[in-house]
């Protein structure tokens, strides 16, 4: 005759046993079993990565929209450094200007005997200096000489009556005008003939 405690001890292996096999069969029962639970499981599956796949491209185009302000904001602030460093280069060449005109009026006005002296030639050699330092910086004397008068380049300090000269002719240069590359610095002074009126 079997007592109850040993029948106990002979039934508690088996239970214990039977325990894995019934949690199993449950997680084998959560897991989609049919056509149309696989099915809901992969439009679930791909409704997930469609939203992650916009997630990305959102943080991608954000990544790109910063990167691109980035680098135009870097841009526009080197076109400023250079827009100021032509400015003041400008500038400086505008106050030279003065001292080449009276380089060269001082060269005009050499007695003829001191032509050739050691100092005449060193106000040369001056001149050939200062020119030099504007040829290299992209400066450039305006043409006058039989040119017609052009307000964008020249300024008239006279409009006079000059025989063998047409309406609009430049006669003569007061003052040589200047371009830095092609822009203006300093238009030419200049006289301008005019119409002849007492033959109209």
């Amino acid at each position: 005759m079997v007592n109850k405690s040993e029948e106990n001890e002979q039934a508690g292996p088996a239970a214990a046993g039977a325990a894995p096999e019934a949690q199993a069969a449950q997680e084998a029962t959560s897991e989609p079993t049919t056509v149309e639970e696989l099915r809901a499981a992969l439009a679930r599956a791909r409704e997930q990565l469609a939203q992650k796949e916009a997630e990305a491209a959102e943080y991608l185009d954000n990544w790109r929209r910063a990167a691109a302000d980035l680098s135009n904001a870097r841009k526009r602030m080197l076109r400023e450094q250079e827009d100021m460093r032509a400015l003041a280069n400008e500038r400086l060449l505008e106050k030279l200007l003065p001292i080449v005109d009276d380089v060269e009026r001082a060269i005009a006005a050499l007695p003829p005997d001191q032509a050739n002296s050691d100092w005449a030639n060193g106000f040369r050699a001056i001149q050939r200096k200062m020119q030099g330092l504007l040829e290299s910086e992209g400066v450039t004397s305006i043409e006058t000489a039989g040119k017609t008068f052009d307000p964008e380049l020249h300024y008239a300090i006279t409009h006079e009556e000059a025989e063998g000269y047409e309406e609009g002719q430049i006669i003569s240069e007061t003052a040589r005008g200047y371009k830095l590359h092609d822009r203006v610095l300093r238009p030419s002074m200049v006289r301008v003939a005019k119409g002849n009126t007492k033959n109209n």
